[in-house]
């Protein structure tokens, strides 16, 4: 019987299916990014109550409530309740080098795209959190949620933009941290509608900082610190999969026949249509 030979083809399709058993298979690394996600829901849901107390400790809801009475009733010129996700928190607990009191303030995203470092302006790293939380989601849906930490060490290229802007498209990303809520599509309008609280004056975050304790604001840092350690999981577990790829490439290209490609699928308990 002729053996066949292997062409490019039958490399690429062996190796995606072997590659699908790297990604499922239980190690360490991938249990820690499924327990990271996990402690991301809890301090979600945790912080995002707290959120609901602080922000209505602030911004009464009868207040709320009279404001939009009085809009209805005047207009525009009495427009001043809106919807947000994103607060400046601060608290006066902390001492300068002068022993006077200081204040310590940082802005806290509720958003799927959220930035994870306190800045109010976007950052890729929102984005990495967003493709780590919904990964399965995006695989589902033919998207490469791993593309960011597969091209960890690589700078802006045609491959990691078109797999990002794939990504972001199935999320329902709109580009903009600030805008309306009608613009939320798709993940992110589902996952960011549970956030939205309401505030009186400005919608502009940056303007207002709404008072908190140092325990309560201590509890928002650990609620960003748990988003971030999903994605420094995902990246650990994604750096797993990366060097059995390679390796797993070296192996494939030296095959000659493809009888020796289904030999190491078959040892690794892969059936090969």
């Amino acid at each position: 019987m002729t053996k066949i030979r292997m062409n490019t083809e039958l490399r690429n399709k062996l190796f995606n299916k072997i590659k699908d058993v790297f990604e499922n298979e239980d190690t360490q690394e991938r249990e820690a990014y499924l327990q990271a996600r996990e402690s991301v829901d809890h301090h979600y849901k945790y912080a995002s109550e707290l959120a609901k107390q602080v922000v209505e400790r602030a911004y009464p809801t009868e207040d709320v409530a009279t404001l939009r009475h009085f809009k209805k009733k005047y207009g525009n010129p009495c427009d001043v309740v809106a919807k947000d996700k994103c607060f400046y928190f601060a608290h006066n607990e902390d001492l300068d080098d002068d022993g006077d009191t200081k204040e310590t303030k940082s802005h806290f995203d509720f958003g799927l795209f959220g930035n994870l470092c306190g800045s109010e302006y976007g950052h890729e790293d929102g984005k990495k959190f967003a493709v780590a939380y919904f990964r399965e989601d995006l695989k589902a849906l033919d998207c490469n949620p791993d593309i960011f930490a597969q091209q960890s060490d690589n700078k802006d290229n045609p491959h990691k933009t078109k797999h990002v802007d794939a990504c972001m498209k199935a999320l329902g990303y709109n580009g903009n941290s600030y805008s309306s809520r009608d613009n939320d599509t798709g993940m992110a309008k589902t996952f960011n509608d549970q956030y939205y609280l309401d505030v009186i004056g400005t919608s502009y975050c940056r303007s207002r900082a709404i008072a908190c304790t140092k325990d309560e604001y201590e509890q928002f840092e650990a609620w960003r610190i748990a988003k971030g350690n999903l994605v420094t999981k995902h990246q650990t577990w994604i750096d797993t999969i990366q060097k059995q790829c390679d390796q797993l490439k070296i192996g494939l290209k030296a095959y000659r026949y493809l009888s020796e490609g289904i030999e190491l699928a078959t040892e690794l308990g892969i059936q090969v249509d």
